[in-house]
């Protein structure tokens, strides 16, 4: 195709630069790279060759006339057409974006004759549908980030996406396509970078260092594995032949943040007091790229330096404290072209953090600050680096092997932790809370308990491409170790906490303790020792193989089975849970209907797994000591904190009321009682069907259908009850409710004789406190359905749009490895199976929103200013009433004095509530059956000015976040009883979560 031609057509059709910001792209191609493919004559040579690097690459078109270059580096290309050793036609610009394949489909002239189907912008050519793979994806790089009003975090790019949702709960995060937020996986360059711990978090960088952004909402080829939600791929910017430098200012000020409201119960009581909360944010970002040997040895490097200053108070409004972080970031990447067909890449990069909080004692009321009660130290993040070979042996063989480390570090510690214990007050002391006379209860600045804990993942990984004819042969194999090295305690001379609440005469005062509030007391404390720690390693090997298979020039079939074994260890390094075999398997087809690219049918069935957290590994192998004793509170007493010299109220403590709650100790040297023998792992089905088409080379539409099952759980479980009869404690094993569980019999549980006992946890398990009677667990199960549409107008150097909306149903009886009901995140130690009563009801689960509707769209006035806008809106969660106690039993399946703790039942008690066991009169009650929080909605939007001076680049974008200062609830208690028939009139359904105020962000820009 002659260049004119080209230039024609790029102003006829007017597409946008990115794959992303079209109808979602369906990518099977490996982690970080992308790859071009099409049709040419046979015999024919196509050779591309980065335009900022100088990397070339060729491939000889098929006896059918098919070619393809696999494994190359995201980036802009100039391919041109061969033949006998000459050229022909003009050199054409192709864009590569991470795990896609741009199609240019190559006539014998050596033209572009797929044109139609392709995103033309200037004389570069991106994809439009891409007919090569059959994954669900959103990509976007770091230029169309720029347009949009987007916060500055990985998080926030994910939430662009259709089906990605925040996670509501305390613990926060993001659920993909009603998973947890526990079962997503995020890689930077392909190191996998997800916490290692609880699998909520992951490392990160600033939005600088990356280059474009993919998030894989479902259908992932088998190369990826240990997620049973979504993907978050990140590839970071490198250098080029041009040497390029530039400096980026952020301000955040809290003058341009608007006030959080503050909240109370309805008793008056406060939840919190927000509406003094501050927060100022500035950070500088310096960076510099270029050849260090030109076309050969190249080097991006960054650093920020991040300066963060707020305080906030404590939720009784009684302590102020101040904030602030130490967190720069540096972090670096360097390409060796070794030779054409040979590379080597280093990446390093720091987030480490630490960060101080001063606390203060606070009057709420007069608004004035007291002594300073000591600081805070936490430390967070880690070093992480990686090294990438990749290989090209003749055309039809690729190479890549990849070895690297992610590290993540959660340190807390006090100043005051050797000489105060923490000390509390819940929702139901807050009648009671004039004694403190102002003052806060307790001397420790926080009660966080004194963790120390480093996490190390060494990964290293292979994987191979093989052309044969019309067939793809992709395998690899992955291996991950992942090591914990932890302890915990809670602070203060006893290495206890206490938390005061209100109580009643006569109440048990925990589930089974026999023992009761004495007659006369309404006030009690609730002590708690938690210890554990040790250095602890899971071990997850992977192998896959997959065949892409071109049936047809316009039918691909995608074939793939991924092997996993997963490998938890104790601090002896023995294994304690060992998962083999795990089988799963993953079929794909997309069909380019007319042949151009341009209209596609798609489809995608396939098993994921989901490995056991180290946290497990911690709590069980390790051994944890969780003890909860009870006293009499005998009021309070002023006292001066030991250093710092400020009053606070001590409590009385009075007698022990009952025995210690031994119940959650778990682990031991012998833990053939604390693990099921015959553990499985826990798995997800997911079935997808979509279709995509341009409706001219402007606008596109798509539309998907996607229906998950999960009908597997692994987590602690309460037994009880075994066919040897009671046995006398509490086991609280890891294994897979609703299934059969194998543990060691002896005389410890009421066996007679020693031995392998199994207990189907269906049927039995579970012997009621009251009536005796055995029950089973129910069986787990989770399901997703969810309908699709996207509209889209790509980006022409003028204007964008894209409109979606997303209807979705998330059902079943447990969310996952968390528990967002009660905002318990201990992974894998969540209360769904606590108790029977816990996870009776099959319902509306707490991600299920829905409708979601999700706006973007870029306008450029002139080459001096342009304006961008998002908008999310989004219906409301179910809220459901968790009750304490259900018909036969005197064991609560929710505490009678923490909101938090034991789940919680689907039955309300109705009569006779105050009676024994056998004459209360209870009612099930179905989950949503409290209705729906209401619907939220968000805006975002930005002005973006450039300096009108050729040459110089200096831009300033101001961005606005919830523009409106929408603060809707998120999330409510949903704790209905706090005793049988006595309503938690003050707190059931109020809020605890809402939406973050408005607030700007200015952001300066120099590019040379």
């Amino acid at each position: 195709m002659k260049a004119i031609n080209i230039k024609r057509a790029a102003l006829t059709v007017a597409l946008g630069a990115c794959l992303g910001m079209i109808v979602p792209s369906i990518a099977t191609a490996q982690n970080v790279s992308g790859a071009v493919a099409g049709r040419a004559t046979a015999g024919d040579l196509v050779t591309v060759v980065n335009r900022g690097t100088g990397l070339t690459r060729s491939a000889t078109a098929g006896s059918d006339g098919s070619y393809r270059l696999g494994q190359l580096p995201v980036g802009d290309y100039t391919l041109q057409l061969s033949r006998d050793g000459a050229a022909l036609g003009e050199p054409v610009s192709v864009s590569v974006a991470v795990g896609g394949t741009t199609t240019v489909n190559l006539a014998s002239s050596g033209g572009v004759v797929n044109l139609d189907a392709l995103q033309v912008v200037g004389s570069r050519v991106i994809n439009r549908v891409d007919v090569y793979s059959t994954e669900t994806s959103f990509n976007v790089n770091r230029q169309e980030i720029s347009r949009l009003p987007v916060a500055q975090d990985l998080s926030a790019v994910a939430l662009l996406a259709p089906g990605v949702v925040g996670g509501n709960s305390s613990f926060g995060g993001l659920s993909f396509a009603g998973s947890s937020v526990a079962e997503n996986a995020v890689y930077i360059n392909g190191l996998n970078v997800t916490d290692m711990y609880t699998r909520r978090g992951f490392s990160s960088a600033p939005f600088g260092f990356f280059q474009e952004f993919q998030v894989k909402t479902g259908g992932y080829s088998v190369e990826f594995g240990r997620s049973t939600g979504g993907v978050i791929n990140a590839v970071t910017r490198s250098g080029s032949n041009e040497f390029e430098g530039g400096a980026e200012v952020t301000f955040e000020p809290n003058a341009w943040r608007s006030a959080a409201r503050d909240h109370f119960h309805r008793d008056g009581s406060p939840h919190s007091y927000a509406s003094t909360d501050a927060t100022s944010f500035t950070k500088t970002n310096v960076w510099g790229s270029g050849a260090l040997v030109k076309d050969r040895l190249f080097l991006f490097a960054m650093y920020e330096k991040r300066d963060t200053d707020g305080n906030n108070t404590s939720s009784d409004g009684r302590t102020w404290f101040d904030n602030t972080g130490d967190d720069d970031f540096w972090g670096a990447k360097l390409d060796w072209n070794i030779t054409d067909n040979h590379t080597l890449e280093l990446l390093a990069f720091s987030d480490e953090t630490e960060t101080t909080q001063a606390s203060s004692g606070y009057n709420w009321d007069t608004q004035t600050l007291g002594q300073w009660g000591g600081d805070t130290l936490t430390d967070g993040g880690g070093k992480n680096w990686s090294a990438t070979y990749t290989g090209r042996f003749g055309e039809s063989f690729t190479a890549k092997a990849m070895v690297g480390q992610n590290n993540q570090r959660a340190f807390s510690n006090s100043t005051l932790d050797l000489y105060c214990d923490a000390v509390f007050t819940d929702a139901t002391y807050a009648p009671y809370l004039g004694q403190l006379n102002g003052l806060r209860a307790g001397c420790h600045p926080t009660g966080t308990a004194i963790a120390e804990r480093d996490d190390t993942r060494d990964a290293a990984r292979l994987d191979f491409e093989w052309a044969l004819g019309r067939h793809l042969l992709r395998f690899g194999v992955d291996r991950e170790l992942m090591t914990t090295d932890q302890s915990t305690r809670y602070p203060g001379p006893s290495q206890m906490t206490y938390t005061a609440y209100a109580a009643r005469p006569g109440d048990e005062v925990w589930d089974g303790a026999n023992a009761y509030v004495p007659a006369g007391v309404n006030q009690m404390l609730r002590a708690r020792n938690r210890v554990s720690g040790g250095t602890f390693e899971t071990e997850a090997n992977a192998f896959y193989l997959e065949d892409i298979w071109n049936i047809t020039s316009t039918l691909m079939l995608n074939l793939g089975v991924r092997w996993d074994r997963f490998e938890n260890r104790t601090a002896d390094g023995d294994a304690f849970i060992k998962m083999d075999d795990l089988i799963a398997p993953r079929v794909g087809f997309a069909w380019d209907i007319k042949g151009d690219g341009s209209t596609k049918l798609f489809g995608n069935a396939g098993r994921y797994y989901l490995p056991v957290t180290n946290n497990i590994n911690v709590n069980f192998a390790g051994g944890l000591t969780d003890e909860y004793s009870y006293y009499v509170l005998n009021g309070w007493q002023q006292q001066s904190n030991p250093v710092t010299g400020a009053p606070y109220m001590a409590p009385v403590i009075g007698q022990q009321v009952g025995p210690t709650d031994t119940r959650m100790n778990t682990g031991a040297a012998d833990l053939r009682q604390s693990v099921d023998k015959d553990l499985k792992a826990v798995y997800q089905d997911e079935y997808i069907l979509g279709f995509q088409t341009m409706i001219n080379q402007a606008w596109s539409w798509g539309v998907n259908g996607t229906y998950r099952r999960m009908t597997r759980a692994l987590d602690d479980m309460r037994l009880n009850h075994t066919p040897c009869g009671p046995t006398g404690s509490t086991l609280w094993p890891i294994a897979n409710p609703g299934e059969s569980l194998t543990i060691w019999g002896d005389s410890s549980i009421g066996c007679a004789e020693e031995g392998w006992i199994t207990i189907d946890t269906a049927n039995s398990g579970y012997r009621k406190g009251g009536s005796g009677e055995v029950v089973g667990y129910s069986k787990p199960k989770r399901t997703y359905k969810a309908l699709e549409f996207q509209l889209d107008r790509a980006w022409d150097e003028k204007w964008m749009f894209n409109a979606s909306y997303l209807w979705s149903k998330s059902e079943g009886n447990f969310e996952g490895p968390v528990n967002s009901d009660t905002n318990y995140g201990d992974t894998g130690m969540v209360q769904h199976w606590d108790h029977p009563s816990n996870n009776e009801r099959y319902g509306a689960l707490f991600n299920d929103f829905r409708h979601q509707f999700k706006f973007r769209a870029a306008y450029a006035l002139n080459e001096q200013w342009s304006f961008g806008s998002t908008l999310q809106v989004q219906s409301g969660g179910p809220v459901t009433a968790f009750g304490v106690m259900w018909p036969g039993d005197t064991v609560a399946g929710g505490s009678t004095s923490s909101e938090g703790s034991g789940g919680g039942t689907g039955w309300l008690c109705v009569a006779n509530c105050t009676g024994t066991y056998d004459q209360r009169v209870f009612e099930p009650t179905a989950r949503g059956a409290f209705g729906n929080l209401p619907w939220t909605w968000t805006m975002g939007a930005n002005v973006t000015w450039r300096l009108p001076v050729d040459g110089i680049d200096l831009s300033a974008r101001l961005s606005v976040y919830n523009l409106f200062n929408n603060q809707t609830v998120i999330n409510v208690h949903q704790r209905y009883e706090s005793q049988p028939g006595v309503y938690r009139e003050a707190t059931f359904k109020t809020g605890t979560r809402w939406q973050a105020p408005r607030y700007a962000q200015l952001v300066v820009a120099w590019n040379f």
